[in-house]
């Protein structure tokens, strides 16, 4: 077993209230596409943070809900499934407390049997008219073009956390995080702001070791205890097997 990784291994074991932070790539390894990288956008000569917004949606929202389920795959969302990644951090409540914070939108973590899920940036899954305050799940949003209410025929907003809103959970993500014992990164390279700021959080108020999962190093890698830059599966598979 990798020495980093045998580390992590027993700082699980010694754990008992853990906190897992985790990105897009917990989710690539279930085949989601990091969102950022996708097309669609191109041949309208747009940008993801112009089209993701609160603004383009409210001037153009049959445009924005085109371009939302492109750029989010929505048709095949019901197709992805939680990896070794998701399954290992919700068989870890078996016997500890654990919170996660999410940086996904797909609802994988509580798929595989999370229950203490922040979705900082919200779900894909559904979707709210603000007016009167109803939500409508996917199976109603993949039906029409322009998903409305059936009430106020008013154009739904999806419950992600778009370009010009405020994230959710954060202060009790932040929370969370302070009274974990262990605070572990999974598949993030901390690149979103404000989120980017809990491992400084967690650094600067406690004693807690660190851990971070990432393919790639990141900028903030110095903050943390311990750094493994290997696929989350393969991680995951080396700590149950022992080997």
């Amino acid at each position: 077993m990798n020495m980093q990784v045998e580390e992590l291994k027993k700082r699980i074991g010694e754990a008992s209230r853990i906190c897992v932070f985790t990105g897009a790539g917990i989710s690539t390894e279930s085949g989601i596409p990091d969102f950022r990288s996708q097309n669609g956008l191109y041949r309208k000569n747009l940008e993801f943070s112009d089209v993701i917004s609160t603004s383009f949606y409210q001037n153009n929202p049959v445009l924005f809900w085109e371009l939302f389920k492109e750029i989010f795959r929505v048709k095949l969302l019901d197709e992805y499934e939680p990896n070794l990644g998701h399954y290992f951090i919700a068989e870890l409540e078996e016997e500890k407390t654990v919170h996660v914070i999410t940086q996904n939108i797909d609802g994988l973590h509580q798929k595989a049997g999370s229950t203490n899920v922040y979705e900082i940036h919200g779900t894909i899954k559904r979707a709210h008219c603000q007016k009167c305050g109803s939500e409508f799940g996917l199976n109603f949003l993949t039906k029409v073009e322009l998903p409305s209410c059936t009430s106020c025929e008013e154009a739904l907003k999806p419950n992600v956390v778009l370009f010009g809103d405020s994230i959710h959970w954060f202060e009790e993500a932040v929370e969370a995080a302070l009274q974990s014992d262990l605070f572990i990164v999974m598949g993030s390279s901390l690149q979103v702001t404000p989120i980017n700021q809990i491992p400084l959080l967690v650094r600067k108020h406690g004693q807690v070791p660190m851990v971070i999962i990432n393919k790639e190093p990141t900028y903030y890698d110095y903050v943390f205890d311990n750094q493994i830059h290997l696929p989350i599966g393969e991680v995951v598979t080396a700590l149950k097997s022992g080997k």
